[in-house]
């Protein structure tokens, strides 16, 4: 065993805590939360020791996909609920799709209050730290998108063949997990591109004084890319300015949901993929935001939107890129299944996390190839 992963298996066992366990509570869903530990831990009362136990086998695991709950809604703005993403998607994904193959490495410890460390003072970070970690000078960060980072930084450079699907979480989680991925993929000589599905640009440089939230998040990993057309974005709908001012200050590449719907998900598609084949790209990393696709079928989110687009179209557009190009890191984000403001109530809900399950599982599949 080497140092390194010794090192890192020790940061995981204090920042990160068994699947389903993101949202800290006692009786809330505690139903939901044992059927998902008796299948990912067996009928065993003391879940932590086992979740450790498999944790500890990540350097022989086989699976290049790696399972990442970020159980946090913090960074959202509208509707809350999204931090129950993670485990109600797990368990839709061990109902609908038992036969993926993943390695699920647990949920980054959740302060629901907190979001970056970046914006605590020095007493919050050390009573938190002592909250989380039982040691005010822990070396550890204790905001979900910082420890998020923290920690996908050392498993890219212990596991590089390895890639993460991450669930949120409203969308300011991709922040941390594209931002790790990136900057690896860098290290390793790749040029990766983000495909991301929104009906919303979220390239504001701000919302309410905050940088990094589910409306920014994309503006502030444009850095990262080797050049900032590698985002491309599908499903956009909902903006107060129009493509042409998106593209233009940010020079990403938007696809709206009126071309998709007017000239097909298969033009759409081949255009994209030329603009790949031209920048040379060489991975792919998905992220999707559920209210890509239209509130008929997605309602139970933060900011379901209509005219978006249908769960075949994505499937399409995703099996397609990833016939050309890997997809290497994957999440899907905005899930909030106790969330629905459409009126049509539990069956809303399942819907929501019966799409979310069929795509998160393409991704996954595609992932582990």
């Amino acid at each position: 065993m080497s140092d390194s992963w010794k090192k890192l298996q020790q940061k995981l066992e204090h920042c990160l805590c068994p699947a389903g366990n993101g949202v800290f509570t006692v009786n809330t869903a505690k139903e939901r939360k044992e059927v998902l530990h008796n299948a990912l831990y067996g009928e065993n009362s003391d879940i932590e020791s086992q979740w450790k136990q498999i944790l500890s086998t990540l350097p022989e695991s086989n699976s290049k996909a790696v399972m990442l709950g970020i159980a946090s809604d913090c960074g959202g703005g509208i509707l809350r609920g999204a931090n129950w993403g993670p485990l109600f998607l797990r368990n839709t994904l061990l109902k609908n799709h038992s036969e993926l193959s993943h390695f699920d490495m647990g949920d980054v410890r959740v302060i629901p209050h907190l979001l970056h460390d970046k914006y605590l003072n020095d007493p919050t970070i050390s009573n938190c730290r002592k909250a989380l970690y039982q040691d005010e000078q822990s070396e550890y960060p204790i905001s979900p998108l910082s420890i998020t980072e923290n920690v996908l930084h050392d498993f890219y450079a212990e596991f590089p063949e390895k890639g993460i699907f991450g669930i949120g979480g409203d969308h300011s989680n991709s922040y941390p997990l594209t931002k790790a991925y990136l900057q690896a993929k860098k290290k390793q000589g790749k040029r990766a591109a983000i495909i991301h599905f929104d009906a919303h640009t979220d390239l504001l440089v701000e919302r309410l004084g905050i940088d990094l939230c589910f409306g920014s998040w994309c503006t502030h990993i444009l850095d990262d890319l080797h050049d900032n057309s590698h985002l491309v974005q599908i499903g956009i709908r909902s903006s107060g300015k129009p493509k042409s001012h998106w593209e233009g200050t940010f020079g990403v590449k938007q696809h709206w949901a009126h071309e998709v719907r007017e000239q097909g998900a298969e033009a759409v598609l081949e255009t994209i993929l030329a603009h790949l084949k031209e920048q040379n790209i060489d991975e792919l990393y998905v992220s999707f935001d559920i209210d890509a696709i239209d509130d008929e079928f997605a309602s139970a989110t933060g900011t379901p939107e209509p005219d978006g687009l249908f769960p075949e179209e994505a499937l399409l557009i995703i099996k397609e890129l990833a016939t050309v190009y890997p997809v290497t890191g994957a999440d899907m984000m905005e899930i909030a299944p106790f969330t629905d403001s459409s009126g049509r109530g539990v069956s809303a809900s399942e819907k929501t996390l019966e799409v979310g399950g069929e795509i998160s599982a393409l991704l996954i599949e595609e992932m582990s190839k």
